[in-house]
């Protein structure tokens, strides 16, 4: 008796092990820079960075279970690690790159939890160095986390087109340090609107060329950073993307304008352009310009970075990058997350590396 209901409970083991698809994944990447114009004493600096070399390392579990009539459960739990110390990043968070449950058929997906929003996917194409250490995020530092916190999304393709929405009920509870807008929890019985964030993207891909367009809306709230101390004050992001392919070539750019009503408003644009080539099966060159103009004022910033990439296995590959940001008036952008500058000047830097994808 004890026999077969052990054979019977390893086939109903079996049979739940085919219908649930669990992946491990993850990017384990490290490099060392060496950084001009670092610190208040503007003095030189050589060190691993903890945040991105090439690209944030990461370790993941995605999964799905197929239920039957084109629809399916999924998950994503995904943490951010920094190599140089092995510590959690996002904010110490277990899983602060991606946390969410959802369902999808042919219609899309919906899910619930912290996930990429609306501005991510709209500049996934465009952005060519993306995360990497020296690309258009030192311009703006939200771009490095383009997630959502408390979240509720729909993400659909149809062809050659994809749109999607997020409504969060609070953006960041991770804080005070951490990118743009953390230390916003919200989901107050006293401030309904603190730190909710809506975005909505729009995309068309052909194969040769694309272009998406999202507005991305942020409410501030109390104890959040950046100025963005009341639900009444927002930061508003609008982009307008797109690329194109020239046989292996690859060119992106557009256009990022920002509105934040805080007690320190400003507007501003951010224009970018980017170039990939692959040289070879193994040699790949990119690199990419960025200029941030700050509306009626002289607080203006640039960047301009290059990366060479050699393969050696589809999973492993050594980088050179090198980038260079110009600041203007108290401008104090660095080109590197997590290092910092002299306002009104300019610092480059290099940083050499090795990634592994598994």
């Amino acid at each position: 008796m004890k026999s077969r209901i052990c054979v019977a409970l390893a086939l109903c083991g079996a049979v739940s092990a085919q219908a649930q698809n669990v992946t491990v994944y993850g990017i384990v990447d490290a490099g060392i820079e060496y950084l001009t114009h670092a610190g208040p004493a503007n003095a030189s600096l050589v060190r691993m960075p903890n945040v991105t070399s090439s690209t944030p390392s990461r370790l993941g579990f995605r999964g799905s279970e197929d239920l039957g009539g084109g629809v399916k459960a999924v998950f994503v739990l995904e943490s951010g690690m920094a190599i140089d110390t092995g510590m959690l990043n996002y904010g110490r968070r277990l899983f602060g790159r991606q946390a969410f449950i959802g369902m999808s058929n042919q219609y899309g997906t919906v899910s619930l939890g912290r996930q990429y929003n609306m501005t991510f996917h709209a500049l996934l194409d465009s952005d060519i160095l993306g995360p990497n250490s020296y690309a258009i995020a030192d311009l703006d530092s939200y771009l490095a986390n383009t997630r959502s916190d408390n979240a509720i999304g729909y993400l659909g393709k149809f062809g050659g087109v994809s749109f999607g929405a997020t409504y969060s009920l609070g953006r960041d509870g991770a804080g005070p340090a951490g990118p743009q807008a953390t230390n916003c929890g919200g989901e107050l019985a006293a401030d309904s609107q603190a730190c909710r964030q809506l975005t909505a993207m729009v995309k068309y891909d052909s194969g040769s060329y694309g272009v998406s367009a999202s507005y991305d809306k942020m409410h501030g709230g109390p104890g959040a950073l950046f100025g963005l101390t009341s639900s009444a004050f927002l930061d508003v992001r609008s982009t307008l993307n797109g690329y194109v392919k020239f046989s292996d070539l690859k060119i992106g750019g557009g256009l990022l304008h920002r509105s934040n009503t805080s007690a320190a408003s400003f507007t501003s644009n951010l224009y970018y352009i980017g170039a990939l080539y692959p040289v070879s099966a193994a040699w790949v060159v990119d690199g990419q310009f960025g200029y941030l103009d700050v509306s009626d004022s002289a607080n203006d910033a640039a960047i301009v970075a290059a990366r060479v990439t050699y393969n050696f296995s589809r999973r492993t590959a050594a980088y050179l990058t090198a980038g260079r940001t110009i600041n203007h008036g108290t401008s104090a952008v660095a080109v590197s997350p997590g290092a910092t500058t002299i306002a009104g000047s300019a610092q480059s830097g290099v940083l050499m590396g090795l990634r592994h994808t598994f």
